[in-house]
């Protein structure tokens, strides 16, 4: 019976809550809970900051070079390595101009990642497109590797199946 009155909250005495910084005042039961509480609270919080901090340092952003056939375009590359040990890679792309805009002019783009022994592979097409609000061409590109990429680059190619990257190198990242 003592223990269940230990954790109920009692009602301050003639309405009052008791000065804590005062030596008068003897801690209750409340009172001596509160700085437990707020040491978990405490704890708990920063463990949460760190936790995020060391996934979300876990990705890596990489910055295509300007390009000479689209100088216009700009564009980065995220990679991060998953729970099964596999890569996500996610392409994001502005002001890259439609392939069909390009001299002599091509039917996709192609994303292309390099990894180890100097092997390139052909990971998808990227899609290009505006949005309603803007008309600023936007492209977008996400895939999930088993190899650990150590550059991205896009092509612009007549058919989005090729097997070896064309000429046309429209956009590259430095190695990572």
């Amino acid at each position: 019976m003592t223990i269940i009155k230990r954790f109920i909250k009692k009602e301050p005495e003639n309405g009052v809550l008791p000065n804590l910084n005062s030596t008068k005042t003897k801690p209750n039961a409340t009172t001596s809970l509160q700085p437990s509480w707020l040491a978990k609270t405490i704890i708990l919080s920063a463990s949460a900051i760190i936790a995020i901090m060391v996934l979300s340092s876990c990705s890596r952003k990489a910055m295509f070079q300007i390009s000479p056939i689209v100088p216009a375009a700009r564009g980065y590359v995220k990679t991060k390595r998953d729970k099964n040990k596999n890569y996500t890679i996610q392409v994001y792309l502005e002001n890259l101009a439609e392939p069909n805009r390009l001299t002599p002019p091509k039917q996709v783009y192609v994303v292309w990642i390099e990894s180890a022994n100097n092997v390139s592979m052909n990971v998808g097409q990227v899609k290009t497109g505006t949005s309603i609000f803007s008309s600023t061409l936007k492209g977008s590109f996400e895939t999930v590797s088993a190899f650990k990429p150590l550059k991205v680059f896009i092509t612009a190619e007549e058919d989005a199946s090729v097997q070896y990257p064309g000429r046309m190198m429209v956009m590259t990242t430095n190695n990572f």
